[in-house]
């Protein structure tokens, strides 16, 4: 990180985090971005210098998601804005590209965030069929069109359907995090103690109100879903695998895996003065550091997010 000037990173706000097909099955990644970035806006005093916003799964009806969230929030439009994108890294990517961008022509202060509506998946046309489709709505007479409408071929029909796999192996992240379990020695009882952990964190920081002032009830709902008070490991060594169930030695369950999630989140990322312009009493980390590499997803196995390695220093509340 070439900036000199110090980094901070303060604590933001976001949605409830639910299932796909649950509560918030109605909202795109417009709609569930929207609540958050109004609400984040609220806590600066004076201008936000810019926002980047990401998404994995994209939207036919707009390519800047950043830019239409922002103006469906009804926030200053002069306030520069734009879309990341890095896979599951998305967010993280976005505050580096803002630490990189702040402390520059009086830039301090950046909101930045990301959303995901895995349950508001476009379904789109096939590549010929679009074409095709393109050429009859362009045809200006009547014999353009029919000559048009007679080029469709059977073999044309089909939809593009999204899948959670990765384009150039046709894998799942479940299917190559499974290589990545074997080839670890990451063992069934080790995933489902974790997933136990977890579980048992994430009840217990509920119950003492941990999240209270971070998340924005969203349509009635104001807890995470995911959390299970009555899970135990007898429960999850019961679970069968669901990415390698052929070979006998599969240990990625719907216990010990990570879900298919409908959310929206945000953090600050300013400089010493950006700070200034947010609440004194605000939880904040500096980032001193950052570092990003890339794996060889043919010979490696592991389908994930880039390794990142950060160094911090704390400042502020419990």
């Amino acid at each position: 990180m070439t900036n000199v000037k110090s980094i901070w990173l303060g604590a933001g706000l976001r949605t409830p985090f639910v299932g796909v097909d649950g509560p918030f099955a109605h909202r795109d990644s417009l709609a569930l971005s929207v609540p958050v970035v109004q609400a984040m806006a609220t806590l600066a005093s004076g201008q936000i210098d810019f926002a980047v916003w990401g998404a994995v799964v994209g939207n036919l009806a707009y390519a800047n998601l950043a830019r239409e969230v922002w103006f469906e929030a009804k926030l200053e439009p002069h306030v520069p804005t734009f879309t990341t994108i890095m896979q599951c890294s998305t967010s993280m990517v976005g505050v580096f590209e803002a630490a990189g961008m702040l402390g520059r022509d009086g830039r301090s202060l950046a909101l930045v965030g990301g959303v995901e509506s895995m349950t508001r998946v476009q379904i789109g046309l096939g590549q010929n069929l679009s074409d095709w489709l393109r050429h009859v709505v362009q045809a200006r007479t009547f014999s353009q069109r029919l000559s048009a409408l007679r080029k469709l071929r059977p073999t044309d029909i089909r939809l593009f359907v999204p899948e959670v796999k990765n384009r150039v192996t046709g894998r799942s992240m479940g299917e190559h995090t499974e290589d990545m379990a074997k080839t670890w020695n990451i063992g069934r009882r080790e995933q489902d103690e974790l997933a136990l952990q977890s579980h048992r964190s994430a009840v217990a920081a509920q119950e003492r109100g941990f999240f209270s002032d971070l998340i924005i009830p969203t349509d009635g709902i104001s807890t995470d879903h995911f959390p299970r008070r009555d899970t135990t490991l007898e429960k999850l060594s019961k679970l069968k695998p669901v990415f390698d169930r052929a070979s006998g030695k599969g240990t990625l369950t719907a216990g010990n895996s990570s879900p298919l999630t409908d959310g929206a989140a945000a953090i600050w990322v300013a400089t010493e003065e950006g700070l200034t312009r947010l609440p004194p009493n605000m939880p904040r980390v500096r980032l001193t550091d950052f570092e990003i590499a890339a794996v060889d997803i043919f010979t490696e196995g592991l389908l994930m997010a880039p390794v990142l390695r950060f160094h911090a220093s704390f400042r502020g509340t419990d």
